[in-house]
């Protein structure tokens, strides 16, 4: 029988069509059944002599228990590899999300889906679709070990979730891993920076040091797309890699795409004071990202939740070069007033979302050269059930 490691949304969905199967997770502490006719089980009733093949939620880590128990463990990826549709996997630290959707925005009408990390379990893609668009996380690449892309775009790659991989350097390798499972008639899109780690690769490679020389290496004109700052390397990489397949750079269609909610999201309460919903920035590099296009301004930067095994202090120490000051929250608050200290960036220890805003509306007088910024540089999962519930609190708090 089959054995699903985990319940969350993608071992839920798989579990429909797979019925009936043993599903194992350590949140079951007694035996039972799901709707479907599956079997839930804690995990110390896993024996591999009554399995078949293991499939793995990608959100487990590496050190879960029954991993090495697993005689055929495998990923969502690999379960659905080969298929009819020709694969495109993107990937990166930071707009992996907002360039698979710019880039399935690029090709639909040649039949093209999304799904992946973006929410859409593989067994609910269209199987009869010509085109997967896959935004693809370090996770499923870890237990990924068959499946591979016809196209691999890979986004910068910076400090993240180092306590899942144990190190940035196995982060780093994870996020590479698809080359080497690559054909020879395939294309990657990398950057250089990696270049003396990628040998014997089989097919086409672009690499690009920046989002001018991605651009210059496509024939992309730069000036002719609307988005700036940390979009318009998500807008060129998609318009690389419909210039790949279909050979056509679309402006029109890019220019007119709307960044989803919950990503640099400006909006104005009855005071007409100017909040920022940057509750996707779940790392380092997104907040700086943000930081800097209110450089000129009075930012109250809301930080802080879950930081994923990262320091946060090559954020903190940044700081420095901005009229800034931090409310901490969740988690890693004791960290970043440690750190401000350390730096001498004013900081208030808020704890939640709530206690920072209303700390904040109240020294928020100056609609016009302040702004209130939530970048938390860290997931949401300590206090929250996603970035998105963060987001929409943040809002809702802020319209009080």
């Amino acid at each position: 029988m089959i054995s699903l490691f985990g319940y969350g949304q993608t071992m839920k969905a798989l579990s429909k069509i797979l019925s009936p199967c043993n599903i194992y997770d350590e949140k079951f502490h007694n035996k039972s059944k799901d709707e479907f006719g599956n079997n839930l089980l804690p995990i110390e009733y896993f024996d591999s002599k009554d399995s078949s093949l293991e499939i793995i939620s990608p959100g487990i880590p590496p050190t879960f228990a029954l991993n090495k128990k697993a005689r055929n463990l495998i990923s969502e990826y690999d379960y659905f590899y080969p298929n009819n549709a020709l694969n495109i996997w993107i990937s990166g630290t930071n707009g992996k999300t907002t360039t698979t959707q710019m880039t399935q925005s690029l090709l639909s009408e040649f039949g093209s889906v999304c799904g992946g990390n973006i929410g859409i379990p593989l067994c609910n893609l269209d199987k009869n679709a010509k085109i997967w668009i896959l935004e693809t996380s370090s996770f499923t690449l870890h237990y990924t070990n068959k499946a591979n892309p016809k196209i691999y775009a890979l986004l910068p790659i910076t400090q993240d979730h180092i306590s899942w991989h144990g190190s940035f350097e196995n982060y780093v390798d994870a996020k590479l891993k698809p080359i080497k499972l690559m054909s020879k008639d395939s294309y990657a899109i990398i950057p250089s920076k990696y270049r003396d780690k990628i040998k014997d690769f089989r097919g086409n490679i672009y690499f690009y040091s920046n989002t001018s020389s991605l651009a210059k290496e496509f024939d992309i004109d730069e000036k002719k797309i609307n988005f700036r700052g940390v979009f318009l390397l998500d807008a060129i990489m998609a318009l690389c890699i419909a210039r790949i397949l279909i050979n056509k750079i679309d402006y029109n269609i890019i220019n007119n795409f709307i960044i989803d909610s919950h990503k640099i999201e400006e909006f104005r309460d009855k005071n007409g004071r100017l909040f920022i919903d940057d509750s996707k920035a779940t790392n380092i590099d997104a907040t700086l990202n943000a930081l800097e296009i209110y450089k000129d301004k009075k930012i109250f930067l809301i930080l802080g939740g879950d930081n994923k095994g990262v320091s946060l202090k090559p954020l903190i120490s940044k700081l420095t070069s901005y009229n800034v000051t931090i409310f901490a929250i969740g988690k890693c608050s004791s960290e970043i007033m440690q750190l401000a200290r350390i730096y001498n960036i004013s900081c208030k220890d808020s704890n939640t979302l709530k206690n920072a805003i209303d700390s904040i509306k109240n020294i928020f007088s100056d609609n016009k050269n302040s702004v209130c910024l939530l970048s938390p540089a860290c997931a949401s999962l300590d206090q929250f059930t996603s970035y998105k519930h963060r987001g929409e609190e943040f809002k809702r708090y802020a319209l009080l």
